[in-house]
C-alpha cells in the first residue's frame, strides 16, 4: 500500500458519517445516491428541489475539496471510454437491481442493522474484489 493516508481516511470517513446522520435526522431521509438521483428520474414536483441541491452539493464539495488542497499527482483515465461508460451504466442497472448503492446500504444500511443492508454490502464487497482479482491476475489490466 503505497498511497495509505489513515488520518485523511479518518476524516473522510467521520465526515460521511456525520452527513448521512445529519441527512437522517434533519431530512427523515437515507443518504442514498442512487435512490436521490432515480427521485429525479422522472421529476416528482415538490421532490425535486433537494434532490438537486443534494446532488449539486456532492459535485461541489468535490470542487472545493479540489481546490483547498494542492494536488501535485493528477488522475487520468487512459483506458476505452466505452468500456467506462458500459460499466458506469452496469453499475447503474445493479443499484436498481439491488434496491440502493453502497452509500444507502453500506453507510446509512449497515448503522441501522438492517440485515438486507448487511447481505448487499456483503455483496458489493464480493463483487468488488472478484472484480479487482479477475482484472489484475486473469485480464492483466
Amino acid at each position: 500500500m503505497e498511497n495509505f493516508t489513515p488520518v485523511s481516511a479518518l476524516i473522510g470517513g467521520a465526515l460521511i458519517g456525520l452527513a448521512a446522520a445529519g441527512f437522517v435526522l434533519l431530512n427523515g431521509r437515507i443518504a442514498g445516491v442512487s435512490g436521490v438521483l432515480a427521485g429525479l428520474l422522472p421529476p416528482t414536483r415538490g421532490d425535486s428541489a433537494w434532490r438537486l441541491m443534494f446532488l449539486i452539493g456532492l459535485l461541489v464539495g468535490a470542487l472545493i475539496y479540489r481546490v483547498a488542497v494542492d494536488f501535485s499527482d493528477t488522475v487520468s483515465f487512459t483506458g476505452n471510454g466505452w468500456l467506462l461508460v458500459g460499466g458506469g451504466l452496469l453499475v447503474g442497472f445493479g443499484t436498481r437491481l439491488g434496491g440502493g448503492c453502497t452509500s444507502g446500504h453500506g453507510v446509512c444500511g449497515i448503522s441501522r442493522l438492517s440485515p438486507r443492508s448487511l447481505v448487499a454490502t456483503a455483496i458489493f464487497m464480493a463483487g468488488g474484489i472478484a472484480t479487482v482479482y479477475v482484472a489484475r491476475h486473469w485480464v492483466g489490466a
